[in-house]
C-alpha cells in the first residue's frame, strides 16, 4: 500500500514522522498490506478492512473515531469487533461505521448530531456499538457524510440519520437531526445499486444509471443547475442517459463514473477539484475532457481533491487542493486539470532513477517497511484500488501477474447489491420435492425478494446494458427471461413455497404499491407481475387482479403514459396474456351467483368496473400503437350476451348522464359482433317504435287528414324498379326512413313479412350495379367494385345506393354489395392504407410494396416512375398528377414513401370524393348514430353483406321441415349426407341458390333458418329455391346419386344472378 497527503494527525499510518505532508506515494510500513481489502478515510482518521474481517485504524481520535482510547500514527487493531467479520467501513469527519457479513452495522466516534444512529444521549462513543434499529435489516452498503450516515438494505430501502442541517437525510425537511435511522420514503420501490455521501449531501444511483441527490447545494454539488438545497431526493435528469454507475463525493464537490469510463464532476471548483482547467464552480455535471479518450475504472474524492485511475495505462490522475501533498505530484500546489501521480506502478522494474519515490531520505520508518517493499522491489506492480478522504490518499498495489485485473468500481460486488429474482435460485426452488424440508436460507430469500417492490424493479435487467437510460421508450427489462423464470415458478411443487409466494405477493407486495410514482423505474413491476401464474386464475381477483389494476389505473397521467408506451413495446404473446387475464376476471365476476346484499353487489360492481377499466386502458394502447398488437376481436367477451341483458343495459345507458353510472355500454370494445348487433337492433327498435308512435299520435282522419302510415311502404313496379324507388324515396321525410320498411310490388298481393323486402333489395341492387351504367369500376381480380371517377351519373344515384345500404342494415337484411373492406373503413372514418388496395387489386398492392422494399440506388431506372397516376379509360391512357408538377418529379429512394401515400390517397379518397360523399350521406341518413360507431369496419361489412364463418352442421340443426318431411325422413337423411359431402365451393353455391347470398348473417349460421318442404312430382324434377323465404322445395329422390345430381344441377342456376 502506498499513501500520500497530510501527516498532521498520523492519518497515513507511517508512524511518528516529523513531516507534516507527504507529496509523493510512499510505501506503508504496515506488515499486512497485502491483506487489505478497503481503506476508509475520515477527515483526519483512517480505517483498514482486512481480508479476515478485522479492522485497523490510525489518525486523530479526538472523538473516539478510531475505536481506541487515544490517537495512533500506526495501524492498530480495533477492539470490540472480534466476533464479527467486517466487510465494509465508512468514515465521517469524526465518526465511523462498519458493516459485517450478516448486514449488521456498528458505529463509534462523535455522536454530536446523532450520526451513530444509536439513539443515545452520549456525544462520544469510543467502542463499536451495534445500530440496533437496523438489526432486523440486512444492510449491504454504508456511507458517511461529515455528520450524517446512510445505509442501503438488501431490499432496496435507504435509511439516513444524523445531522439534517441542509436536508441531507432526504426526509423532506431540514434542520432537526435524527438520532436513529429513518427510512427515505421517496426512494421506496426504486432499485438502488450505489450510495455515497458528501459533507452535507447525499447521493443514490440505480442499476440503470438514474442519479438522485439531496442535501446541501450551495456550490451546485447536487448537479441540478442551481444552488438551492434539496431536502428530498431529486433526480439529476442531465445524467439520466450517461450510464452512471458510481459516485464519490468530497466536502462540496461530486464525481460520477459512467459505464463507458467517463468522468463527470460538479460542485465546488475553487481548488480545481473538478478538473476542468478552471477554478469555477459547476452547477451541472460536466465531463472531464482531459480524461476523455481513456477508460477510467476507479474514482475517489477527498475533502477538496479527486483521484482517477486508468488501468490501461496503469496511471492514477489527481486534481484539486494540493496543500498537504494529497495529489501525489511532488508538490503542494493546487491543480485544476488531471495530473499524473508518480508512483512505482508506472514502471516494469524499479530503479533509483525511474522511481523518484525512493529519492526521499531514508529513515527508520522505511527500514521497517523493507519487508513490505521486498515483494515489489524487483517486480512490476499494478494498482489494485485507490482510496482517499480528508487530505490523504491511498493506493493498494499488487505484483503484476498475467491476466491480473484491477478493481473496477463500475462493477458492484453481488454482496453489496439489493436482492433480485435470480433465475438460478428459482431453479433450486423448482427442484425441491414437495415433501422435503426447505432450507431456511432459501426460504428467507423467497420471502424477502417476492415481498419487496425494489427487488422486482432490479430484476431481469437486460444483460447487454441496454437497460441504462430507462425512459418512456425503454423499460430495460428482458421480458423473455422474466417469462421463463415465472414459468419455472409456476411449476414449483412444494406446497410451503407456493403458499409463501402467494402471501408475499398478495399481502406484502401489492399492499406496498403506490399510485404516487417517484421514478419510472418503479413501473417495471407492472410489466413483471402479470407473468405470475396465479394471475391466470380469476378466482384470486380480490387479492391479486383488483389491487394491481386499482393502483395502476390511479396513477398520474404522466406515469400512466409511460406504462402505456412500455406495454405497447411488448410482444404479442405478452399483450394477449394481459388481455386474457382481465377478460377471465370479468367473466368470472359476471358468473358469480347474484347477491341480495347491496354492499356485496356494490363491491363486486367496483371490481368489475376496475377490470373493465384495465381492459379499456390496454385497448387504448392497442388502438394508438403504430402497428396494432392484436386484432379488435381479442378484446371481445362473448359470454356477456349470455349473462347480461345488453339491450336493457343499452336502454339505461341512453338515459344516463355520460359516465355517471357504471354501464357495460361504456366498454363497447368488449362487445362481439353478436352483442353489437343486439345493440343495433335495440337502437333501431327504439327509433322504429318512436317513429311509429309519432305517426300514430299525429292528427288523423278526425281532422280531415289521411291517417299517417306507421311503416315506410314502397310500392314499385318490377319493370321500372329503379325510377319508382327513386320517386318513392324522394317523397320520404327523414323521420319516415326510421319506420320499418315494407315493400309492395305493383299488382301483387303478397304481404311483406320480410321475403318481399329481401327480393326488392336483391333485384334493385342487381339493376343499379349493372356495369352498363358505368357507376362503378369492376375489378376482375377480386370481383369487387369501386366508385368510378369517370361516371357521368348524378350524385343522387350514389346517394340512393348509400340510402339503400343503410335501409338494408336498418331493416336487418343482408344484401349482395361487392364493395371491399375499405368502403366500410371510410364509412366509419377510419384511415385508409396501402394494404386496403388488396381488396380491389392485390397485384397493384404488391407492386407498390415492392417499390417500398427496393433498396437499390438505381430505383429511378428500374421503376421509371414519376408522381402521376395512369390508367386506361375507354381505350386510352389518362394521367393525373399526384402533386403539382408531379409529371416532372421522379420517384427516388428518398420520396418513394411519399409517392405511395399520395397514390393510395388519390385512388381511395381524392379521385372518388364526390361519389363517396353522396353515398356516405345516404348511408348515414338512415344508419347514423352512436351505436354504429361501436362497430369495427369488418363487422360493419359483415352486417351489410354477411360473412364466411360457416358452420354447416348448425345449418342442419336449425332446419325446419314441412309437408310430410322430418329430420328422420329417408330423403332428408340422403339430402344431408349429400350436402356434407359437397365441396366448400358447392356448399357456398347452395347457400347462394337458397338465400340469394353465399354469405351468412353476422349472428352466424343459426340466424339462417332453412325450410325444406316436400313437393309433388317425380325424381325428374329439380329442387326449387324460394330465396325470399329461405325455402327449398325438395322432390322425393329414391337414390343418393340421383339427389346429388339434381341438387348440383339446380345450384348451377345461381350463376345467372351473381354479379360479375
Amino acid at each position: 500500500m502506498f499513501c500520500w497527503g497530510s501527516m498532521k494527525h498520523g492519518e497515513l499510518g507511517l508512524g511518528g514522522l516529523e513531516e507534516q505532508t507527504i507529496t509523493q506515494p510512499r510505501a506503508s510500513p504496515f506488515m499486512l498490506v497485502n491483506d487489505i481489502l478497503q481503506v476508509g478515510c475520515g477527515e483526519n482518521h483512517t480505517i483498514l478492512v482486512m481480508k479476515d474481517g478485522k479492522l485497523y485504524s490510525f489518525g486523530l481520535n479526538d472523538y473516539g473515531q478510531l475505536g481506541h482510547s487515544r490517537s495512533r500514527t500506526r495501524a492498530e487493531l480495533v477492539d470490540g469487533l472480534e466476533a464479527h467479520s467486517i466487510t465494509q467501513v465508512a468514515c465521517g469527519a469524526q465518526h465511523t461505521l462498519a458493516q459485517n457479513e450478516w448486514g449488521e452495522v456498528f458505529a463509534w466516534g462523535s455522536n454530536s448530531n446523532g450520526q451513530l444512529g444509536l439513539n443515545v444521549e452520549e456525544s462520544v462513543i469510543t467502542t463499536p456499538k451495534m445500530v440496533k434499529s437496523l438489526a432486523t435489516k440486512q444492510v449491504v452498503q454504508i456511507a458517511c457524510g461529515r455528520s450524517h450516515s446512510m445505509a442501503l438494505t438488501n431490499v432496496g430501502e435507504i435509511y439516513c440519520w444524523g445531522s439534517n442541517s441542509h436536508g441531507q437525510l432526504g426526509l423532506g425537511s431540514s434542520g432537526t437531526p435524527e438520532s436513529k435511522p429513518c427510512l427515505v420514503k421517496l426512494l421506496q420501490g426504486i432499485p438502488i445499486s450505489h450510495i455515497s455521501c458528501g459533507a452535507d449531501f447525499s447521493f443514490a444511483v440505480t442499476p440503470s444509471g438514474a442519479v438522485y441527490g439531496w442535501g446541501k447545494n450551495f456550490f451546485g454539488q447536487l448537479g441540478l443547475g442551481d444552488t438551492v438545497d434539496r431536502p428530498q431526493p431529486t433526480q439529476l435528469k442531465s445524467l439520466r442517459f450517461q450510464r452512471v454507475t458510481y459516485i464519490r463525493c468530497g466536502m462540496d464537490h461530486t464525481a460520477a463514473l459512467t459505464r463507458d469510463g467517463g468522468v463527470f464532476t460538479f460542485g465546488a471548483g475553487m481548488y480545481g477539484q473538478l478538473g476542468h482547467c478552471t477554478s469555477a464552480n459547476e452547477m451541472l455535471p460536466r465531463k472531464v475532457l482531459e480524461l476523455m479518450g481513456t477508460t477510467v475504472t476507479q474514482i475517489c474524492c477527498g475533502r477538496c481533491h479527486t483521484l482517477a485511475f486508468v488501468p490501461s495505462k496503469g496511471r492514477i490522475y489527481a486534481f484539486g487542493l494540493g496543500g498537504s501533498g494529497q495529489l501525489g505530484t511532488n508538490s503542494t500546489g493546487n491543480v485544476n486539470s488531471p495530473q499524473l501521480v508518480v508512483g512505482p506502478w508506472e514502471t516494469t522494474k524499479l530503479d533509483a532513477k525511474k522511481a523518484s519515490w525512493k529519492d526521499e531520505k531514508m529513515n527508520d520508518v522505511e527500514t521497517r517497511a523493507t519487508a513490505a517493499l521486498s515483494v515489489i522491489q524487483d517486480t512490476r506492480v499494478v494498482v489494485r484500488n485507490i482510496f482517499c478522504g480528508g487530505d490523504q490518499s491511498f493506493s493498494l498495489v499488487s505484483p503484476y501477474t498475467e491476466g491480473f485485473q484491477s478493481a473496477d468500481y463500475r462493477e458492484h460486488a453481488a454482496a453489496t447489491q439489493i436482492l433480485s429474482i435470480f433465475p438460478e435460485e428459482i431453479k433450486k426452488v423448482r427442484a425441491l420435492p414437495p415433501d422435503v424440508a426447505v432450507d431456511l436460507d432459501l426460504l428467507r430469500y423467497v420471502e424477502t425478494v417476492f415481498s419487496h417492490l425494489a427487488c422486482y424493479n432490479a430484476s431481469f435487467l437486460r444483460a447487454d446494458g441496454s437497460h441504462y437510460g430507462c425512459s418512456s421508450k425503454n423499460h430495460g427489462l428482458d421480458l423473455h427471461l422474466a417469462a421463463e423464470t415465472f414459468g419455472q415458478i409456476s411449476r414449483i411443487e412444494h406446497p410451503t413455497i407456493c403458499v409463501l409466494l402467494r402471501r408475499c405477493i398478495c399481502n406484502e407486495l401489492l399492499s406496498s404499491l403506490s399510485q404516487v410514482i417517484q421514478d419510472i423505474e418503479v413501473l417495471r413491476v407492472y410489466l413483471i407481475l402479470p407473468l405470475y401464474h396465479e394471475f391466470l386464475h380469476p378466482k384470486f381477483f380480490e387479492e391479486l387482479h383488483f389491487p394491481f389494476a386499482f393502483v395502476l389505473l390511479g396513477m398520474k397521467p404522466e406515469a400512466g403514459k409511460v406504462y402505456d408506451m412500455w406495454l405497447a413495446s411488448t410482444n404479442t404473446d405478452y399483450f394477449t396474456r394481459l388481455i386474457n387475464i382481465f377478460k377471465q376476471v370479468v367473466v368470472h365476476i359476471i358468473n358469480l351467483p347474484s347477491s341480495f346484499d347491496p354492499t356485496e353487489t356494490t363491491r363486486l360492481g367496483i371490481r368489475l368496473k376496475t377490470c373493465l377499466d384495465m381492459l379499456r386502458k390496454i385497448n387504448n394502447v392497442n388502438r394508438q400503437a403504430a402497428t396494432k398488437k392484436v386484432g379488435h376481436e381479442q378484446f371481445y367477451i362473448p359470454e356477456l350476451t349470455d349473462k347480461v341483458d345488453v339491450k336493457k343495459d343499452y336502454f339505461k345507458w341512453l338515459v344516463d348522464a355520460p359516465n355517471k353510472e357504471f354501464r357495460l355500454c361504456n366498454y363497447s370494445f368488449v362487445f362481439d359482433a353478436k352483442a353489437k348487433t343486439l345493440l343495433l337492433e335495440a337502437d333501431q327498435n327504439i327509433q322504429m317504435h318512436s317513429a311509429m308512435q309519432e305517426a300514430a299520435s299525429r292528427p288523423g282522419v278526425f281532422f280531415g287528414f289521411p291517417a299517417v302510415q306507421q311503416y315506410l311502404i314502397l310500392e314499385v313496379r318490377r319493370d321500372n324498379l329503379v325510377n319508382d324507388t327513386i320517386n318513392e324515396l324522394s317523397k320520404c321525410a327523414s323521420a319516415d326512413l326510421k319506420k320499418p320498411l315494407k315493400v309492395k310490388f305493383h299488382g301483387e298481393e303478397a304481404e311483406d313479412a320480410g321475403g318481399v323486402r329481401k327480393e326488392f333489395f336483391m333485384l334493385l341492387l342487381k339493376e343499379i350495379l349493372d356495369p352498363k351504367y358505368g357507376m362503378f369500376t369492376h375489378y376482375q381480380e377480386t370481383r369487387a367494385i369501386w366508385f368510378s371517377e369517370l361516371s357521368l351519373e348524378e350524385q343522387g344515384m350514389y346517394f340512393l345506393i348509400g340510402l339503400l345500404c343503410g335501409l338494408a342494415i336498418y331493416n336487418f337484411t343482408i344484401i349482395n354489395l361487392p364493395f371491399p373492406l375499405v368502403l366500410y373503413k371510410k364509412l366509419l372514418a377510419e384511415p385508409v392504407h396501402l394494404d386496403d388496395i388488396d381488396g380491389l387489386c392485390p397485384t397493384l398492392m404488391r407492386s407498390l410494396h415492392s417499390l417500398l422494399d427496393y433498396e437499390g440506388d438505381d430505383i429511378e431506372d428500374v421503376f421509371c416512375l414519376s408522381f402521376v397516376m395512369s390508367r386506361e379509360v375507354f381505350g386510352s391512357v389518362q394521367t393525373d398528377e399526384l402533386k403539382p408538377g408531379g409529371a416532372n418529379i421522379l420517384v427516388t429512394q428518398k420520396n418513394k414513401q411519399e409517392y405511395v401515400d399520395l397514390y393510395v390517397d388519390f385512388m381511395l379518397n381524392k379521385s372518388i370524393a364526390k361519389h363517396f360523399d353522396a353515398f356516405n350521406r345516404g348511408f348515414h341518413k338512415v344508419c347514423g348514430g352512436r351505436v354504429l360507431r361501436l362497430f369495427q369496419s369488418h363487422e360493419l361489412m359483415d352486417l351489410v353483406v354477411g360473412n364466411e364463418n360457416y358452420d354447416w352442421y348448425a345449418l342442419q340443426g336449425n332446419a325446419e321441415y314441412k309437408n310430410g318431411f322430418s329430420s328422420d325422413h329417408p330423403t332428408i337423411r340422403l339430402f344431408w349426407e349429400v350436402f356434407h359431402e359437397m365441396s366448400l365451393e358447392q356448399k357456398k353455391n347452395f347457400l347462394l341458390f337458397l338465400t340469394g347470398s353465399d354469405r351468412i348473417p353476422i349472428l352466424g349460421m343459426k340466424a339462417v333458418r332453412l325450410i325444406i318442404q316436400r313437393t309433388a312430382g317425380g325424381d325428374s324434377y329439380l329442387p326449387v329455391a324460394h330465396t325470399c323465404f329461405n325455402l327449398l322445395d325438395l322432390p322425393l329422390y329414391n337414390t343418393k346419386e340421383k339427389l346429388r345430381y339434381k341438387l348440383l344441377q339446380a345450384i348451377q342456376q345461381t350463376h345467372g344472378f351473381a354479379l360479375a
